[in-house]
C-alpha cells in the first residue's frame, strides 16, 4: 500500500481539518528508504522536514502552530541546532513581531566558528535566559540535547523541546532524564507508523 494511502486510515482525513499534517504527508514522508538517521539507526521511512519548512505554506503553518504553544507563554527565546531548526526559528521569529510576545531566535552550531566571534551559539541568548528549543524531527533526542546542553553551559534555563514530528524512538525518556520535557506537533503514528 502506498504511504499516502496508508497515512490518510489514521489521525487525519482531509487537508481541510489540518493542511500541515496533509503537507507533511505529502512532501516530507518518503518510505522508499532504507534511510541512515541522525541516530546512526537505518530506517524504512524518512520524514524530510526541508521540503516543508522551506515551502511558504509550509513554514507560515508551522510557525502558526508553534507560536500556538502555551509552552513559549513565558519564552525569553527560541533555538536549536543547526540546520534542522533553523529554517523554522527564522519564521517563529518574524511571525512573533505581529504577536503581544515578541520572540528572538538564536542557533547552536555543531562546534564553534573557526573565525570572527568563534561562537558556538549566535543570535539572541544570553545568561539568565528561559528558552524553548525547537527540532524538525526528534528521534531518540541526541542532536537536541546538544542544544540544551549548549545553552545551559550558557546560563540558560531550558526545560522544553518543541519537535514538528517525533519518531517515537526514545526522544522523549531521553529528554526527560535531562529535565526537559518534549512536546510533539506530530508523532510517526499520526502517520500510520
Amino acid at each position: 500500500m502506498a504511504v499516502s494511502a496508508l497515512v490518510t486510515q489514521f489521525k487525519h482525513t482531509s487537508a481541510a481539518q489540518d493542511p500541515l499534517w496533509t503537507m507533511i504527508r505529502d512532501k516530507s514522508l518518503r518510505s522508499d528508504g532504507p534511510f541512515k538517521l541522525s541516530s546512526g539507526e537505518m530506517s524504512s521511512y524518512l520524514f524530510d522536514m526541508k521540503k516543508t519548512m522551506m515551502d511558504p505554506e509550509g513554514a507560515n503553518l508551522i510557525a502558526e502552530e508553534i507560536l500556538r504553544r502555551p509552552e513559549l507563554a513565558n519564552a525569553d527565546a527560541i533555538g536549536g541546532l543547526v540546520m534542522g531548526a533553523v529554517p523554522i526559528i527564522s519564521v517563529v521569529c518574524a511571525k512573533s513581531y505581529y504577536t503581544p510576545k515578541k520572540i528572538p531566535g538564536f542557533f547552536v552550531r555543531k562546534e564553534a566558528k573557526g573565525h570572527g566571534t568563534r561562537k558556538l551559539i549566535d543570535g539572541y541568548l544570553e545568561p539568565g535566559m528561559r528558552a524553548v528549543m525547537i527540532d524538525d524531527v526528534t528521534t531518540t533526542g541526541g542532536s537536541t540535547l546538544k542544544a540544551v546542553h549548549a545553552a545551559r553551559d550558557l546560563g540558560c534555563i531550558v526545560d522544553t523541546v518543541i519537535s514538528i514530528v517525533d519518531r517515537l524512538e526514545g526522544a522523549t525518556e531521553n529528554l526527560a532524564k535531562e529535565g526537559v520535557t518534549l512536546v510533539a506537533l506530530y508523532t510517526r503514528s499520526d502517520f500510520g507508523f
